[in-house]
């Protein structure tokens, strides 16, 4: 058993899964990964388990009864490790957005330089992002400015899917008490660990737009996002005890 899980979130991703997992595998660095799977039609189970069978007990899946969002895959993977001991806690997509070779990165943030929290950052040196819709890097570019100006935390990509956690820091949170489920649940984790004074280290990544199957996003996800960091500073000032 390695003391770092990767959590990769799917839905419908069979283009992907496989390869994913191979790559996560391969690394020198060895991490154990979990898929968390809201009802696939498409096959990603079945994939998952011919991956299980190959890697045994460094691969292990959960699934759902359908699409309930990605922050309760996360919460649910988040508890899962925690039940099964491990020190350190990545987020990480199914589609080589996230770019596998960088996870060691990410967990030597956390266990040999001391950060509580490593996120793969797509701004903290430049725009990192590649064959994305110019309109789609200016709306996530500038809602990390928005995010910034609103919260105070002093994050260059507040709404990075590319996370690596101390499990401590999910200890910490009240797991139960995250209320977001789309876009806006990568800003609540981030802002109630800067919250909780906890050290936040950004790692410079470049972001690639997924070859293969289709993007989750949408523009309600964007919405809970604009009004969502709002309420969570609203929560931070007037309900401070609760708030975590």
């Amino acid at each position: 058993m390695s003391d770092a899980l990767v959590i990769i979130p799917t839905y419908n991703e069979i283009e992907n899964i496989g390869n994913i997992i191979d790559a996560v595998m391969e690394l020198d660095d060895k991490f154990d990964l979990l898929v968390i799977d809201d009802a696939s039609p498409d096959g990603t189970q079945e994939a998952v388990k011919e991956k299980i069978g190959q890697y045994g007990d460094r691969v292990h899946m959960e699934t759902r009864t359908g699409k309930l969002g990605l922050g309760t895959a996360y919460i649910l993977g988040f508890k899962w490790a925690l039940e099964r001991g491990y020190d350190y806690v990545i987020e990480m997509d199914a589609d080589f957005s996230h770019n596998p070779a960088d996870l060691p990165k990410l967990y030597h943030e956390c266990k040999n330089k001391k950060a509580d929290m490593a996120i793969g950052s797509r701004y903290i040196s430049g725009v990192n992002v590649v064959n994305w819709p110019m309109g789609r890097v200016l709306m996530s570019y500038f809602a990390s400015v928005y995010v910034r100006l609103i919260t105070g935390m002093p994050l260059r990509d507040s709404t990075a899917g590319f996370v690596c956690y101390k499990a401590e820091v999910l200890r910490e949170l009240n797991l139960d008490k995250i209320r977001f489920k789309g876009y806006a649940f990568q800003i609540e984790m981030k802002f109630k660990t800067y919250f909780k004074k906890f050290k936040i280290v950004e790692v410079p990544i470049v972001f690639v737009n997924r070859q293969l199957g289709t993007s989750k996003m949408n523009s309600s996800i964007f919405g809970e996002a604009i009004f969502g960091v709002i309420s969570l500073k609203l929560r931070s000032i007037f309900g401070k005890k609760n708030f975590c």
